[in-house]
Order: structure tokens, then C-alpha cells, then sequence
């Protein structure tokens, strides 16, 4: 079996590889491949907008995938912040929504009525991003700081932040406070890859708890 998820940027790509790097390894000794894809390269090289295209080019694309292989699981896993980028939508249902519907109105449009095809495509996202899941690792983020404790707040539990105040903009203020500059695409591996998957994901159960459960369980 292959599991093949679509997220937005490098940086997710890379933090999701090292966060579960051993919940991967287990999966690929039982014959399943777990592998992340991000829409936007490496210093934007493919251009656009990835969030736009994660959730609007991406769920047509997973037709292709799904139909060829039998045996291939296509997840779509994008941050809900910024709200309504491809479609009005500012809460994960609204956001979901959207990208199923996507979905549906292509087989629709290949001629395609198969309910098994539909269940081999998959919704999950970040909440409001990824950063969300490095607030989480708290203690791993003061390590990578270096500083025994963060004189920054945020909301509890994190995935509570909004779209004002999204998680990624706090892991900034918390590095420029400590005179650094926040690099996803280095940063969020480095923290992530420190870090317990099971306590991330028991702290984040809204977004991230859900798709880990999805990933224990095929």
C-alpha cells in the first residue's frame, strides 16, 4: 500500500518526515509507503500560490493517483490559515468542505461513480499551521533556543489560535525575541525532530492528533 500526502511547502514536508520518522519506518516494515509531497518547492521555485493549489489541483490530480494503483491512499493536508485562499472558508469543515467538493465534481466530470475511490481520498490539515505542532514541543523549542524559558504567550490549547494571531507568526516573535530568525525549512525539523510524536499529537487532537490516528490504523 502507498499513502501519499500532498501538503503546502518544503518546510512541512521536512517537519513532517522527522516528526514521524519511526511511525514511518514501522508502517514501511509492515509494506506500507508513507511518503510527503509539498506543492511549492524549495524558495518558491514552482511559483503560485501552494495553498491555492494544494486545495483546488491537487484533489483532481488524486483521481490519477488512486485510479493507478489500486492500492494508493492520497491525503490532502493543508493549513487552514489564511482562510478562503481557492475557496470562501475560514473553519476546517468550511475547508474540507471545499476540497471535497473539489473531489467529487471531478469523477463526476471523468464519468466516475465509485465509492471506493472516494474512500481513498483523505482530509486532514494543519490548525492554523504547522507551527501549531512546534508550540506543542515546547520544550524543544527552548532547547533549539537555547533559553530555559519563553517570555512569550499564546493560547492554550494551541491549535485555539485564529486567523489574526496564527501559530507561525508567534514562532517568529519567539525567535526574534531570543535575536534569531525563524527558517521553516530548518528550524521545524530540527525542533519536531526532538519531539514524541504521540505527545505532539496529544496536545493537538483537533488537526494533527486526527491524521496521526488515520496513519496508526491503515
Amino acid at each position: 500500500m502507498r499513502v501519499l500526502i500532498y501538503v503546502e511547502g518544503p518546510s512541512d514536508k521536512l517537519a513532517m518526515e522527522a516528526l514521524l520518522a519511526s511511525l514511518i519506518d514501522d508502517k514501511s516494515q509492515q509494506g506500507i509507503s508513507i511518503k510527503f509531497f509539498s506543492v511549492k518547492g524549495s524558495d518558491n521555485s514552482k511559483g503560485g500560490d501552494a495553498k491555492k493549489d494544494l486545495v483546488t489541483k491537487t484533489p483532481i490530480a488524486a483521481i490519477d493517483i488512486i485510479c493507478n494503483p489500486p492500492d494508493s491512499i492520497v491525503v490532502v493536508m493543508p493549513d487552514l490559515y489564511p482562510k478562503n485562499k481557492g475557496f470562501e472558508h475560514e473553519t476546517v469543515q468550511e475547508l474540507e468542505n471545499g476540497i471535497l467538493n473539489n473531489f467529487n465534481q471531478a469523477l463526476q466530470s471523468k464519468g466516475i461513480n465509485d465509492n471506493r475511490l472516494r474512500e481513498r481520498f483523505k482530509f486532514f490539515c494543519f490548525k492554523h499551521d504547522l507551527e501549531a505542532l512546534i508550540l506543542a514541543a515546547e520544550s524543544q523549542l527552548r532547547s533549539v533556543l537555547g533559553v530555559n524559558s519563553l517570555n512569550v504567550t499564546w493560547t492554550r490549547p494551541v491549535e485555539d489560535q485564529n486567523h489574526n494571531v496564527p501559530p507561525k507568526n508567534i514562532v517568529e516573535g519567539i525567535f526574534r525575541k531570543c535575536g534569531k530568525k525563524y527558517k521553516g525549512t530548518v528550524d521545524a525539523p530540527r525542533i519536531l525532530g526532538n519531539a514524541r510524536y504521540q505527545d505532539i499529537a496529544e496536545q493537538c487532537p483537533q488537526g494533527f492528533g486526527l491524521f496521526v490516528d488515520f496513519l496508526e490504523n491503515i
